[in-house]
């Protein structure tokens, strides 16, 4: 496969690209209701650390706020169910410690853990900070927060002896105040390095148990369900009008937007679902990421189709066509595995190191989406140029600045993003960070919009068509010959006169351009 060429320009556009993808940790929310099965603590900080969740959650709303569901009830909380701890056999004669539950806001991270002499810092009392009389060895440190009274929410349960399970008592806390909360079981008792931990936990928000962060998103993608259905209005509209004279590339388009709006439209009941539940509902997830996945595909083929002049200065992409269809197929399968291990699947069980391994192939085969796009379409432009098809011409430098601006957004956004996530390490932006994901898909839309304004089904569609009977030659010199007034010579003058001439050798460059089609 032969790799384009591009301009300096491009090129660094692409690795900005990859290196985004590649920096970018795609941050995966847990379902509302977190169920533990068997997870092991693990060292950090001098303590054995379950993580138990972490969501962004709105204060409970005031009563007198009128609610639509059962749901919906203005209620937020987190909730604990049936949460055991579980030892081997083998420790069952030993009476231990604690195991606690710490759920904090995450302003007051400080609040918990400590260190001795600016040494270090430690989730439990270590022997030096117990000599500066600030904590008893072995226990877990933490300090009441002066700006929230009552936090951290610290409790816990013990073995006794002979026991294998230890369950903590069932308990709600309410959310008073809107932020970022964290769950962690923790204990200190080195022998216990193989205790797990069972049960379920319950978030909740006023309006539902959507994680706060993707609660916009469900208004989000209702919004982007309607805006695809008026799209789907004026081209459908268009298309029905002028069906005889619609163009295979308008077929492709056709098929974008239908399943735009299956996309838009599954992700939104995926969430109004997840809302009502809890949990993410698998079969609609996988339905809403295949749909994605396809759309996203089949749009890039169309503007790498596009880009190489199919159906405008060449009937089929000759040679060409294999290396789009394995690039298409490539990307779609990266694409469809990254989607479903987010959506999906859990992540967050996933090293550095795999999920770079899932986010790299999209990454260079985006990258090689936009280089060989731009190469192409540099190239088409040149062509329609030198033959001076002014018409096609005019579209296609519409489109090259459509797309122009679109990189230029993108770069922008990109750099911003990094910023956003550099700068927000403990997800203190939580509110906001659904604008990420929200923006990807408003550009991806709004250059769907271009392009169907651009390519709209008309009486005038096969204008913009491939031909090879010398019509775009005729089309030249109809341009130039505007210009000059026609002189009152007699009819056997016009047969013989020279400018007859130029028309046959454009056709001869016609022919000569479409040998060199033919050999691409």
């Amino acid at each position: 496969m032969t790799w384009p060429s591009g301009s300096p320009t491009v090129l660094a556009v692409v690795w900005l690209w990859v290196f985004y993808f590649a920096c970018n940790e795609y941050e995966i929310v847990e379902a509302s209701v977190h169920e533990y099965s068997g997870e092991r603590f693990v060292s950090k900080g001098g303590a054995l650390v379950v993580h138990g969740g972490s969501e962004g959650i709105y204060s409970s709303a005031p009563a007198h706020h009128n609610f639509t569901s059962l749901t919906a009830n203005g209620d937020s909380y987190i909730r604990f169910e049936k949460v055991k701890f579980r030892r081997d056999k083998e420790f069952a004669n030993i009476s231990l410690g604690l195991v606690h539950a710490i759920v904090f806001e995450v302003e007051d991270r400080q609040m918990i853990g400590g260190s001795a002499y600016g040494g270090q810092r430690a989730v439990c009392c270590t022997v030096d900070l117990a000599k500066l009389g600030v904590c008893s060895e072995g226990e877990i440190i933490h300090r009441p927060s002066t700006e929230n009274p009552g936090w951290p929410q610290v409790f816990g349960v013990s073995f006794g002896l002979d026991e294998v399970v230890a369950t903590l008592p069932s308990k709600s806390i309410e959310i008073t105040k809107t932020g970022m909360y964290n769950l962690y079981f923790i204990h200190c008792d080195p022998n216990l390095k193989d205790l797990v931990v069972e049960g379920k936990t319950i978030w909740k928000n006023p309006a539902g148990y959507l994680p706060g962060r993707m609660a916009p998103l469900m208004n989000f993608y209702g919004f982007m369900s309607f805006a695809f259905v008026i799209l789907g209005i004026f081209w459908f509209s268009q298309y029905a009008r002028f069906w005889r004279e619609v163009l295979p590339l308008q077929n492709c388009i056709t098929l974008v937007i239908t399943l735009g709006m299956f996309e838009m439209a599954l992700w939104y009941f995926e969430y109004a679902e997840f809302n009502e539940t809890g949990i993410r509902p698998i079969v609609i997830t996988m339905w809403a990421v295949t749909f994605g996945s396809v759309k996203r595909t089949v749009a890039r083929l169309i503007i790498l189709m596009v880009s190489m002049g199919y159906g405008v200065v060449r009937p089929t992409l000759g040679g060409l066509t294999s290396k789009v269809i394995m690039l298409g197929v490539t990307f779609f399968v990266a694409s469809e595995v990254l989607e479903l291990v987010e959506n999906v699947g859990a992540i967050s069980d996933l090293s550095g190191k795999a999920r770079l391994f899932l986010v790299l192939p999209v990454a260079v085969l985006d990258a090689f989406f936009i280089l060989w796009i731009f190469t192409s379409l540099s190239a088409t432009l040149s062509k329609l140029q030198a033959r001076r098809m002014m018409v096609k011409l005019d579209i296609y430098r519409k489109f090259t600045n459509a797309l122009a601006v679109a990189v230029i957004v993108s770069v922008a956004w990109i750099f911003y993003e990094l910023y956003f996530k550099s700068t927000d390490v403990y997800n203190e932006k939580w509110q906001n960070a659904w604008i990420i994901p929200a923006f990807w898909q408003v550009l991806s839309f709004s250059l769907l919009c271009v392009i169907c304004t651009l390519w709209a089904p008309s009486q005038n569609s096969t204008r913009y068509a491939y031909s090879d009977d010398g019509s775009e030659e005729f089309d030249r010199d109809d341009t130039t010959l505007t210009l000059i007034k026609p002189s009152p010579l007699p009819s056997n003058d016009v047969r013989n006169a020279p400018e007859a001439r130029p028309v046959q050798g454009s056709k001869g460059l016609s022919n000569g351009d479409l040998e060199e089609d033919k050999t691409e």
